[in-house]
């Protein structure tokens, strides 16, 4: 299908790169509100037009539009490409409220359009190898998981980091779609939501170039931890932070009532699987069942396409990226509140990936 990228911001080189392996994409045009970003990644990976942001959702040529946008601009983005008749597949997070996310999927369902969204790393041999683990019983029913994702922050090495501290930012909405849509797909839907969280420093300080030595208020929770229940009864702690110097913790660990299991970096896609059966005294590396070990961004992009064709949901659907909006968002709110929070939203789980791949 063709498509029109909409974002040509610090993500979009990745994109651009490896979509061009995908036979299901060809990218025909590129869209920035800055118009000179634009012709330079148009010229930088052989574009044919570099295009408004206005003249891309309208050309009708294009069938899917790819929104690499900050998160404040993702549901207003999707919308106006959903109103435009055009597929849409977003860049994490979906939105940057529940409100905004209700409405692009009401107005895709009336237009008969499919949205998807990022993270496609939950496509990739390494969470695909450990949920066809889980699914063969290899750790016995799980119980309960670890998620952890603690950093100092963006401030310190990304160009434009402003916008991790707006609201629709933090580390839960930026990183917290890896892990909480990766335990989404090896555990199931969630069910329930206790969370604390905090803002730790009102202000930080650019250390990046081109922008070092500006400041930065911090409008969201920079620190974020508590607990997820799933429907399935098993119980996950998540910690999300950006005010954390160094740490010992893993990224994503499933335990299960026979054995458990380490599961690789959600933010990759590639391994190592790691499993210690009960009794073991020792963690196994387990070899990939899937392929996709490489960076593969626009994976997702490429399954969507395939979904459409084939007239079946595609795997990161609207109403997957959704629910995972809605679980994060949930943590906040039990802070605020201070009682557990129930999830209105559920999702079916993607199914297990092809083994020879797309």
């Amino acid at each position: 299908m063709k498509v029109g990228v909409v974002g040509c911001g610090n993500i979009s080189p990745v994109y651009l790169r490896v979509m061009q392996g995908f036979p299901e994409i060809e990218v025909v045009a590129v869209a920035d509100m800055n118009s000179e970003l634009a012709q330079q990644r148009a010229q930088q990976f052989g574009v044919p037009q570099a295009l408004s942001v206005d003249a891309l959702l309208q050309h009708p040529e294009i069938e899917v539009v790819l929104n690499l946008t900050p998160p404040k601009a993702h549901a207003p983005i999707n919308k106006a490409a959903v109103e435009a008749g055009k597929h849409v597949y977003c860049e994490k997070p979906f939105g940057v409220n529940r409100d905004e996310a209700r409405e692009v999927l009401a107005l895709a369902q009336q237009k008969g359009v499919y949205i998807g969204c990022a993270p496609d790393t939950v496509l990739g041999a390494g969470i695909q190898t450990c949920l066809k683990l889980i699914q063969d019983g290899a750790i016995g029913e799980p119980v309960g998981a670890g998620a952890f994702m603690l950093c100092p922050g963006h401030e310190s090495w990304h160009p434009n980091p402003e916008f991790y501290y707006e609201v629709g930012g933090g580390p839960m909405l930026d990183m917290g779609p890896y892990y909480l849509t990766a335990l989404v797909v090896l555990l199931g839907a969630a069910r329930r939501v206790a969370g604390i969280s905090r803002i730790t420093r009102p202000t930080r300080l650019i250390t990046s170039q081109p922008k070092h030595g500006q400041t930065i208020a911090v409008e969201t929770p920079t620190h974020i931890t508590g607990a997820v229940e799933f429907a399935s009864g098993a119980i996950a702690t998540v910690i999300m932070s950006f005010d954390v110097w160094a740490h010992r913790l893993p990224c994503i660990e499933v335990y299960g009532t026979e054995g458990a299991l380490g599961v690789p970096d959600p933010n990759g896609f590639g391994g190592p699987v790691l499993l210690r059966k009960a009794g073991e005294s020792a963690w196994q590396e387990m070899p990939l069942t899937h392929p996709y070990a490489e960076q593969s961004r626009g994976l997702g992009l490429a399954e969507m396409i395939r979904a459409i064709h084939e007239g079946r949901p595609n795997r990161l659907n609207g109403e997957l990226a959704y629910h995972v909006l809605d679980t994060m968002l949930a943590f906040n709110d039990s802070s605020a509140s201070g009682a557990h929070v129930a999830l209105e939203s559920t999702c079916t789980p993607p199914p297990l990936m092809p083994q020879e791949g797309l």
